[in-house]
């Protein structure tokens, strides 16, 4: 431990096209990556080889390279429980979105119900609520619709 402290800390480490904390463990650190939880984020550090409670920042560069390799080949590690994608509409395949395609992901699906017309798609198209929720009481924003006074 001691002589892993004569490095320099590096605060910002780069992996998978994000800046994370250097300063926090391995296990937090790479939950600044979206779609990596707590959970996920244990799991990816072990399978690498790395000690999870780790320091990010005083990881060597090798080790990241690892780290980065592991969360490229989630899928692999992961039972199919965990995984945010299973059996994908278009390909009937598991997988793990990462990043930037969570959210693009996210959108087409929404516009591919729009699309079709699902009732779904219309609830988000009118700004409604999606699943099921009550709307009598809750759910009031926007312009307010009530009594008028008289003149």
């Amino acid at each position: 431990m001691a002589e892993e402290h004569n490095e320099e800390l590096r605060h910002l480490v780069r992996i998978m096209n994000t800046d994370l904390q250097g300063a926090k463990p391995v296990q937090y650190a790479l939950t600044g990556l979206p779609g990596v939880g707590r959970r996920t984020a244990k799991i990816v550090a072990k399978s690498a080889g790395v000690n999870p409670n780790a320091v990010l920042g005083y990881l060597s560069d090798e080790e990241v390279s690892k780290i980065d390799d592991a969360i490229g080949n989630f899928e692999a590690i992961m039972p199919t429980w965990m995984l945010n994608r299973q059996k994908d509409p278009l390909t009937g395949k598991d997988s793990h979105l990462l990043g930037t395609d969570i959210i693009l992901t996210f959108r087409e699906d929404i516009n591919n119900l729009k699309k079709i017309r699902a009732y779904r798609g219309l609830r988000h198209e009118r700004g409604l609520k999606v699943r099921g929720q009550r709307t009598k009481s809750s759910g009031r924003r926007g312009s307010t619709v009530g009594v008028s006074r008289k003149k």
